[in-house]
């Protein structure tokens, strides 16, 4: 299933290690991410691994494992889609993810409530992801 992950479920996966961690392995799951999520990532990096427990060796590799995990797909390339995503998206922040969900017509994958604020592209959150693969 191809879906876009927003940056708060990589924050989960990388906090908790849990169940959330364990989705972005599953064969079943094909999550996809602008490229700059990453650098949003960094800048919370203190943050996380306070939370986390995580040296910072250990986050590096984490990030690390998750790239090989995510199509990284760059602004480029679905700049065409985000007149309609800012018509669409509750938070001016979000417009690039759901322009990328409007390019390649899947859902967003977040468990940020505003996203399901618009009736136009599917949010889902990790416990709507288990149901609908069946975990």
């Amino acid at each position: 299933m191809l879906l876009v992950a927003d940056a708060n479920i990589f924050v989960s996966a990388l906090i908790s290690r849990g169940f959330t961690l364990d989705l972005f392995f599953s064969d079943k799951l094909q999550p996809i991410v602008p490229d700059w999520i990453f650098g949003e990532i960094e800048e919370h990096k203190y943050e996380i691994l306070e939370k986390s427990g995580l040296s910072e060796d250990e986050f590096n590799l984490f990030i690390s494992l998750l790239i090989t995990r995510v199509e990284i797909e760059p602004a480029e390339d679905f700049k065409e889609w985000l007149s309609k995503a800012e018509k669409i998206s509750p938070d001016p922040d979000d417009v690039q993810y759901f322009a990328l969900a409007l390019k390649y017509n899947c859902p967003i994958w977040s468990n940020d409530p505003d996203f399901k604020q618009q009736s136009v592209v599917e949010a889902l959150t990790t416990e709507d992801v288990v149901k609908l693969l069946g975990l």
